[in-house]
């Protein structure tokens, strides 16, 4: 059974950092793109950051470029976000999600696996 369990959500100033994390069991890790997705109340699922199976390769959204910093520890089947220059805007719950894949993707509808979010909240 793939399980997929996020860590390190929470309250976090404008300006401040969080650092999320996502353990991965009951798969090969190595053979999956990981990825982070955003949710905010009464808005759509949204692409955040994505890193290839060898963590050499990243993209990004726009509204996170150069503030968060994905990656991976194949070692520890997990998968982390750095979040600094946090905004009210990225308060949302934040879920991490799996793909078997050799490139990157952004589309919701392709991941296979996901984890059941961890809230995070910036105040201004």
């Amino acid at each position: 059974q793939v399980r997929l369990v996020e860590s390190g959500g929470g309250l976090a100033q404008a300006g401040g950092s969080l650092e999320l994390s996502c353990a991965a069991s009951g798969l090969n890790f190595d053979y999956y793109v990981m990825g982070w997705f955003r949710q905010a109340p009464r808005k759509d699922r949204e692409f955040v950051a994505t890193v290839s199976r060898g963590g050499t390769i990243a993209d990004y959204a726009d509204s996170v470029k150069g503030r968060f910093t994905i990656s991976r520890d194949n070692a520890k089947n997990t998968v982390y976000l750095q979040m600094s220059g946090l905004k009210p805007e990225d308060t949302a719950v934040y879920s991490c999600a799996a793909v078997r894949r050799a490139g990157l993707t952004r589309e919701t509808r392709e991941y296979d696996f996901w984890g059941q979010g961890t809230q995070v909240t910036v105040s201004s």
